[in-house]
């Protein structure tokens, strides 16, 4: 399968991860497993065959951003690249969602986080602790109420 290929279909399978988080208030059990295992584990075999196959030709490494900017001129390594983002941004989604629903908050300040995470990856997880913190530091306030 040619590396434009599979880049076709894993967006919109990363896409449906997300629109699983999205819905998480109506069917946790499936957000969880659709967004936190199922989709995860697709991208991370297509991501897994992508490096056991093409690794070892590709130019680069990890020495300096020379080599990385080298390294994600192949196709092939640069589509296992994009995977890579899609697989850990929406395991980090899937855990925001998990905590948010542990630590009682409001859904609708959750999906700001997801959607920073989905665009921006570090900045939503950021974001979420951000809220977890200010959550936290709010809470003794609110027992004494």
């Amino acid at each position: 399968m040619s590396p434009d290929i599979l880049f076709q279909f894993s967006s919109p399978l990363a896409l449906f991860g997300w629109a699983a988080l999205l819905a998480a208030p109506l069917a946790p059990a499936l957000a969880d497993r659709v967004a936190g295992l199922v989709v995860p584990a697709l991208l991370s075999v297509a991501y897994a065959a992508l490096i056991l196959a093409f690794w070892w030709d590709a130019p680069g490494g990890f020495d300096s951003l020379a080599a990385v900017q080298a390294l994600f001129t192949d196709p092939r390594i640069a589509l296992a690249g994009w995977l890579h983002y899609l697989a850990f941004d929406l395991l980090v989604g899937a855990w925001e969602v998990r905590t948010a629903r542990r630590e009682g908050f409001p859904y609708l300040l959750l999906v700001p986080c997801l959607v920073l995470t989905f665009l921006f990856g570090p900045a939503g997880f950021l974001a979420f602790l951000g809220l977890r913190l200010a959550r936290r530091a709010t809470r003794p306030m609110e027992a004494t109420r």
